[in-house]
């Protein structure tokens, strides 16, 4: 019987402990600046996006969105609108950007911006399921 117990518990801790997959993935490629938002494993969408210029950074990593605001405005960016954030790593976001023409090129302060349509369509996709089941990869 204890042994049992024992077997259960384990069996258990392992399910616990085994990686969680994530049902939403924006994988950001700084050297491409493009972000591939794949959706239960399925490329579902392939977007332009704007990253840090020069001066600024970026952060590359592996991070569960912390927070999302439909409408955020910058307090270290004199109150820049952010529509449609997914925040990931402290003030880093995934947001709308009114400059739809620099998508495609370094043009941040370090966020990634996206054209307003593509930012309200992951923005849901991650409301949707929930911010324990999406991941920002952001890689070189």
């Amino acid at each position: 019987m204890v042994r049992t117990l024992f077997a259960a518990i384990a069996v258990a801790a392992a399910f616990m402990c085994a990686p969680a997959q994530a049902s939403v993935i924006a994988r950001v490629s700084l050297s491409q600046q493009r972000v591939d938002v794949t959706v239960d494993g399925t490329l579902a969408y392939s977007w332009p996006v704007s990253t840090a210029r020069r001066g600024f950074v970026t952060p590359t990593g592996s991070w569960r969105p912390i927070r999302t605001e439909r409408m955020w405005y910058s307090r270290k960016y004199d109150m820049s609108p952010m529509p449609h954030s997914v925040f990931f790593y402290g003030g880093y976001a995934i947001h709308a950007t009114g400059y739809v023409r620099s998508l495609g090129r370094p043009a941040s302060h370090g966020c990634v911006r996206l054209h307003p349509k593509n930012a309200a369509i992951f923005y849901a996709l991650v409301r949707a399921r929930g911010l324990a089941n999406a991941k920002v990869v952001i890689v070189r």
